[in-house]
């Protein structure tokens, strides 16, 4: 069974989504106050500060969102979400992710070198192939 060039563009788009999605929800842990900020934000305390969780807050909304945009630009069908939007906003995680990666391996803690920064590499490289994606002309 051969797989077309649009449901792959699908599933890698799925994919991507899902992981940013689970980003989000990993910043929603910590805006909640779930004692894992060694896991973020430099890995100084388990227990973040208020404006570390305010800034988780809004974290998890924007990583919602990218995952909505690169849903969208796979072909998924999200109308809240404008094609432009989708293909532009793509292409900017596109240039964001890789600057979190660094942030992640530059960071004293190990949670973040060596889990989030792999699992930012591999959201990079999906969001990458999506951003790169042709779907058909929709009629």
């Amino acid at each position: 069974m051969t797989i077309t060039a649009t449901r792959r563009l699908r599933l890698l788009a799925a994919c991507a989504a899902a992981g940013l999605a689970a980003v989000s929800g990993f910043q929603v842990l910590l805006a909640a106050g779930i004692p894992l900020g060694r896991a973020a934000w430099g890995g100084t305390s388990a227990e973040l500060p208020t404006g570390l969780r305010v800034a988780s807050g809004f974290a998890a909304v924007f990583w919602l969102a990218a995952a909505a945009v690169v849903a969208r630009r796979g072909g998924h069908d999200l109308p809240l979400v404008p094609e432009r939007v989708a293909r532009v906003g793509t292409w900017v995680l596109v240039g964001l992710l890789p600057v979190g990666l660094l942030a992640n391996l530059a960071s004293s803690s190990p949670w973040e070198r060596f889990g989030w920064a792999p699992a930012v590499a591999v959201l990079a490289a999906l969001t990458l192939t999506v951003a790169r994606g042709r779907r058909p002309v929709e009629r």
